[in-house]
């Protein structure tokens, strides 16, 4: 799939407004406080509680892992981290990063590191890496995926790349940027897969994983 406009598609998968489950009962708890993950799954009809797992992965250095090995990991530790808080709802968990020329790429650190991910990202192409943990409190039930899309990137031009370090939205996003808003911006970006999965969540392949867990509150 290509993606060039700056919707959030929908999936054809059923979601538990579909199924005709109450759609504001939660049935999931979000291990983050990600606005776009929260958007994602509230588009979807997937009603949940969300908080921070307390683990800042914009600290941790992946070192030589493959980037799949990396994203479930963290995924998997910020679900682990959440479980206490869920109320004994399914937890989910996940983690996002660009790979370019094989180096994984995560959250700048700073404006001049969000400057440099974005010289890498332009006039060329990388991949975006989610990786999804879901976790049954209570059990030993667990699945842990990953889902991968890759990103095309044109002439941004100095202006723009100055503009958008000056607005701060750069902060707090893997390869410093997000899809639905830079494509909203006008920049020159096309997305083959999900591009939900560059957003932060896959939401086709996460959405027939809930629907086959039947996850209801406990």
């Amino acid at each position: 799939m290509v993606c060039s406009v700056a919707t959030i598609p929908q999936t054809s998968e059923p979601s538990r407004l579909e199924s005709g489950v109450n759609p504001e009962t939660p049935i999931l708890h979000l291990a983050s406080q990600s606005a776009r993950r929260r958007d994602l799954l509230t588009r979807h009809g997937i009603a949940h509680h969300a908080s921070h797992p307390g683990i800042d992965d914009g600290l941790l250095h992946p070192g030589k892992v493959p980037p799949e090995h990396w994203v479930a990991a963290l995924a998997y530790l910020k679900a682990a981290a959440g479980v206490p808080l869920s109320n004994r709802l399914p937890v989910l968990g996940a983690d996002t990063v660009c790979v370019k020329h094989g180096q994984i790429i995560g959250q700048p650190s700073d404006a001049d590191d969000a400057r440099r991910i974005l010289r890498l990202l332009e006039n060329g192409s990388h991949h975006v890496i989610t990786g999804v943990a879901l976790v049954w409190p209570g059990s030993s039930r667990r699945e842990i995926f990953t889902d991968r899309a890759e990103v095309h990137v044109g002439d941004i031009g100095d202006d723009r790349i100055e503009d958008y370090i000056k607005s701060g939205q750069w902060q707090g996003k893997a390869g410093a940027y997000n899809l639905a808003e830079r494509l909203e911006a006008g920049w020159p970006i096309r997305c083959d897969g999900d591009p939900t999965t560059v957003m932060g969540l896959p939401m086709r392949a996460l959405l027939p994983r809930l629907a086959r867990w039947r996850a209801t509150v406990a």
